[in-house]
Order: structure tokens, then sequence, then C-alpha cells
């Protein structure tokens, strides 16, 4: 099958019409695909805020990702705190194959290119500071 038609025509335009995926949805689709990665801490907001990334809950995972579509096209920034010890080149590509295989197949657009910005390290909490938090 040839590259280019594999994702042509999006399902509903041989009816007449036209299918747009908003960019919102194709956010969500790609938190959840990266989140699904071990080493992956949590989602980031899209920038550094005072020198401080925020970091986001799983409510918000499209918060933390950019997305431009096109026609049939749609390139993708995701914005990752990753787990302190985790090798970074190897959690950022499982994130890139995961995010352009979820949204390809949910979406049918052609990924251009997934970037990912690692914008923090998450550190494993100790005994006392779990302790602090419950009471």
């Amino acid at each position: 099958m040839d590259e280019q038609n594999e994702f042509l025509p999006l399902p509903g335009e041989d009816e007449g019409g036209h299918v747009r995926i908003a960019n919102e949805v194709v956010s969500v689709i790609a938190g959840i695909a990266a989140m699904e990665i071990e080493g992956v801490a949590g989602m980031a907001s899209g920038g550094l805020v005072g020198g401080i990334s925020e970091m986001l809950g799983r409510k918000n995972l499209g918060k933390g990702v950019k997305v431009e579509v096109g026609d049939r096209e749609c390139t993708i920034d995701v914005f990752l705190i990753v787990a302190y010890g985790v090798r970074i080149p190897q959690v950022a590509e499982r994130v890139q194959e995961n995010v352009k295989r979820a949204v390809e197949t949910m979406t049918g657009l052609r990924v251009q290119a997934v970037n990912i910005h690692v914008q923090g390290v998450a550190f494993p909490e100790t005994e006392r500071e779990v302790e602090a938090r419950a009471k």
C-alpha cells in the first residue's frame, strides 16, 4: 500500500463531507500515549514559568501537549517530566513511537514529527515527605 494513501481519505469523506479533528482531541490522545511509557512521571505545562515547570495531573494530559493539525497531517510537541534515574533518550524515543502510533491509529492523520521537551525530573518522595503530606 502506498504510504501517502495509507491515511487517506479520512472516514466520512467518502459520503461527500469533511472530517476535521480538533487539536484538543489529538492533544489528549498524545498525552495519554505519553503517560503509558514507563519513566514518564507526568506532563508539564508548555513552557517554563519563573524557571519552574508546573506538573499537570492526569485530568490535564492534553495541556502538556502542543499540536498543529493540518488537513491530513500533524506535528506534536510533548512536554514531559521524567522520573529520576531513567535513561532520558530511551524514554523520549518510546514516547515518540507510542504517541505517533496512537495518533495515527485513532485519527488517521499522518504524524510528521513528535518533538519531546523534557521540562524536569521527578525525584522519589522520602518517607518523611509522605508522612508530612498525610497530616
